[in-house]
């Protein structure tokens, strides 16, 4: 990360294929380097690992990306390169607020179901690190993901919230949000009569929901003689607007903020691709009940169970 960081302090704005160029040549990699990739994966190393710097850096407030695969320094970077570090480690980043909810992702119960709390330095056995690193994976993926979530349109946002909670209800979706829409985005059909009916409203909003847009959708349920609906926002919901939620009586009003959006969609194949390598990793144990089976006299015997 420190070759990276120092490569962008002149303040100027430098594009990703630059980034990897002039690393390349600071460090004196060979061709051979450079096309070197993980064992069983088709997947360069080189380039990967530049990738994981900049979005560790990005995370933390040192860099921004000023547009798609650009970055450039920020006061926080030029202050930290004051500092003269030897080298830029995980737990230095952990001071900045930004990195530390990076790697949290989520206190939502859907999201710990996934990414079960921060990653630890790795230092741990061997099969933790594996878990360990399909989390990091997970954590920039979502990250990654709330980033591109955040950027579409109104309109393809509440595409997005009708295909999600058609494919997590196994439903029908269909957007029906215009001028006047009372505060439904969408609806998904979960039977062929179309009697099991969940309503959405989709928020593309940067500031939290406050209680007076989950009730405004509460009385749009009612209008349609309704007592299930999903509310999803790009951004979060306030604490009054969940207490209200959990208050309602006669309805059933899910609610998923950008984070759990996110993460949803990892569970869920949208908006992402399965890049697994070729080659399946079968974890092994001792299995202390066969050798606690075996006797004297009875070489034979196995643990068949």
């Amino acid at each position: 990360m420190l070759p990276v960081l120092r490569l962008t302090a002149d303040g100027k704005e430098h594009a990703l294929v630059e980034i990897r160029g002039q690393i390349a040549r600071e460090l004196r990699l060979s061709d051979a380097e450079l096309a070197e990739h993980y064992a069983d994966s088709l997947q360069v190393i080189f380039p990967h690992r530049i990738r994981w710097a900049l979005q560790y850096l990005k995370e933390s407030g040192i860099l921004e990306s000023v547009k798609r695969g650009v970055y450039k320094i920020t006061d926080r970077g030029l202050s930290l390169l004051k500092q003269d570090p030897s080298r830029i480690t995980v737990r230095m980043l952990q001071q900045f607020p930004e990195f530390r909810d990076f790697k949290e992702v989520g206190s939502a119960p859907a999201v710990q179901e996934i990414l079960k709390g921060p990653l630890e330095d790795a230092n741990g056995t061997p099969d933790e690190q594996l878990d360990s690193s399909f989390r990091q994976i997970q954590e920039a993926l979502a990250s990654d993901l709330l980033d591109k979530i955040q950027k579409v349109t109104d309109k393809a946002f509440e595409q997005l919230a009708v295909h999600l909670v058609e494919r997590m209800s196994k439903g029908t979706g269909e957007v029906v949000g215009k001028p006047g829409d009372a505060g439904i985005d969408g609806v998904i059909v979960r039977d062929q009569l179309g009697l099991d009916r969940i309503y959405v409203q989709a928020k593309q909003w940067s500031e939290p929901v406050g209680r007076s847009e989950i009730q405004k959708f509460s009385g749009a349920l009612m209008g349609q003689n309704a007592d299930r609906g999903v509310f999803v926002t790009s951004s979060k919901f306030s604490r009054d607007a969940r207490e209200y939620v959990a208050t309602l009586p006669k309805q059933k009003i899910a609610l998923i903020d950008g984070k759990q959006l996110a993460v949803f969609m990892i569970q869920n194949d949208l908006g992402v691709t399965d890049v697994s390598p070729p080659k399946t990793y079968r974890l092994k144990q001792l299995d202390e009940t066969y050798f606690e089976n075996l006797e004297p006299g009875n070489p034979r015997q196995t643990n068949r169970g």
